[in-house]
């Protein structure tokens, strides 16, 4: 069959490839699947939230190693996990013998474990000299940040082999962005407790148990989405194609230019939310005098955004995809430049920096959904379906971004002379006030205007493509056909 033949079929039938399509883009998947989807970045968020938002504060005060080194492992640790992502999605694509639990949740779960494990050992700190304290540090978060990329790539891929339904797509991105700011929601209210809790006169005790807790939890999450997930949408894999080479992942990244437009976004994006997180301990221990705010904050920001999150479905089946997470920005970033703006106040400040979170999760809970829509953008424009590389791509930009906000956010307390556990001079206040509203405001800004301008995947857009791959087409002719050259 070539991209020429015209298949006639009965008035009152339809064709084998017509059902197939109508039963991907029209059969809704269970709703039990949608929940249980959230729960593995519940789990995430439980492992991952710890490191942008307690980490920093852990080497710095706990462990004692300087803010200027801690900035170093950030940045160097992130690149080194952004190099990861294609490793693991190279090995998750060329997976061939696939059994009854699907592609990417066995792989998903194992590496869930040792992501626990590996959580447990960042939050551990030796008695060691200074410098065998920073390559300890280095040596774990590499290691952490390697197993994160094999189980944060099959659980952002699979989302895309569940359904290929636009309103599945929404309600599976507004499940997961609930189990993500879920978890942040609740490391960012209890965290702090439970680790001067068991603390005592111990801190580095109290950081153990309370991460020990939280990856526990973690891990049991993620077995949650394991469990109650499937793998629904029948895709085309020849088994026995040869092994893709660099030139054909290329092939894939490098020209789906909706993938760009996202990965861009998201560097200023994902930046802009850590470096909140990150932020917000010192914010409330220095900036607002009272460390025990930081819980009550978090509770509310992070609260109201659950509420928010909850109204992706509705605002994008009224807007579509791409209005909604650019006007979200714009709210974001006025928020966040006037908290700047405006002197520092408990009042003000908890109101308009639980707008600006808020505004920031809608359009990061939408872009789960984006991720699965250029994966089969991807599949149309070239021919070959890799979820995992795409993802991987998709997965570096989160990883830059996570390398940028850790630069900023100990940077600017290196840069200001930040001393721990000591009275802060105005510039270092001034410092990380900035770090906390201004750059997130800025970032903001930037990923409307990309998302705006350069984004081109509409929904209607992407429904006739679904259309095509459900019927065995893609831009240029037949998917299988070897026929076709490009």
């Amino acid at each position: 069959m070539n991209s020429h033949t015209t298949v006639v079929a009965h008035p009152r039938e339809k064709t084998l490839a017509q059902k197939i399509t109508d039963d991907n883009l029209n059969k809704k998947i269970p709703l039990s699947q949608k929940i249980a989807y959230g729960f593995g970045d519940f789990g995430n968020g439980f492992m991952f939230d710890l490191g942008q938002a307690y980490l920093t504060k852990f080497w710095i005060d706990a462990a004692g190693i300087g803010a200027g080194a801690v900035a170093g492992i950030f940045g160097f640790t992130k690149i080194f996990d952004a190099f990861m992502d294609p490793v693991a999605g190279s090995f998750i694509d060329n997976r061939k013998k696939i059994g009854k639990h699907g592609k990417f949740r066995p792989v998903m779960m194992i590496s869930a474990v040792l992501l626990g494990l590996m959580t447990i050992v960042t939050f551990t700190m030796p008695d060691l000299s200074p410098t065998g304290k920073i390559v300890y540090a280095y040596v774990a978060y590499m290691i952490w940040g390697a197993i994160y990329s094999f189980t944060n790539d099959p659980y952002g891929s699979l989302a895309s082999v569940m359904s290929r339904n636009v309103q599945d797509r929404s309600y599976l991105a507004t499940s997961r962005q609930v189990g993500s700011v879920g978890a942040q929601f609740l490391t960012g209210i209890a965290f702090i407790p439970l680790m001067e809790m068991f603390g005592g006169h111990n801190e580095r005790h109290g950081f153990l148990i309370a991460a020990s807790i939280f990856a526990i939890a973690g891990v049991l999450m993620f077995l949650v989405c394991f469990l109650g997930t499937r793998e629904n949408v029948k895709v085309h894999r020849d088994t026995n194609a040869k092994k893709e080479g660099l030139k054909d992942y290329l092939k894939v990244v490098f020209t789906n230019g909706p993938l760009f437009a996202v990965i861009l976004m998201t560097i200023f994006t994902i930046s802009a939310m850590n470096t909140n997180n990150q932020m917000m301990v010192f914010f409330a221990q220095y900036n607002l005098g009272n460390i025990g705010l930081q819980p009550i904050v978090n509770g509310i920001m992070m609260g109201t955004s659950i509420i928010g999150v909850f109204m992706i479905p509705s605002l994008t089946k009224r807007f579509g995809k791409k209005k909604t997470a650019m006007w979200s920005f714009v709210v974001g970033a006025g928020a966040n430049i006037l908290n700047f703006i405006l002197p520092t106040n408990v009042i003000t400040f908890i109101i308009l920096v639980t707008i600006g979170y808020t505004a920031l999760a809608i359009p990061n809970g939408i872009t789960w959904a984006f991720v699965s829509d250029v994966i089969d953008y991807g599949e149309w424009h070239t021919g070959m379906r890799k979820e995992a590389i795409t993802y991987a791509a998709f997965n570096f930009s989160r990883k830059l971004a996570q390398s940028l906000a850790a630069l900023v956010s100990a940077g600017v307390l290196a840069l200001t002379g930040y001393v721990a556990n000591a009275h802060q001079t105005k510039g270092t206040l001034m410092g990380i006030k900035g770090a906390m509203t201004i750059y997130p405001g800025i970032c903001l800004l930037i990923a409307a205007v990309v998302i705006g301008l350069l984004y081109k995947l509409t929904d209607d857009r992407y429904e006739k493509i679904a259309t095509d791959l459900d019927q065995g087409k893609w831009e240029k002719g037949t998917i299988g056909d070897k026929d076709v050259k490009d």
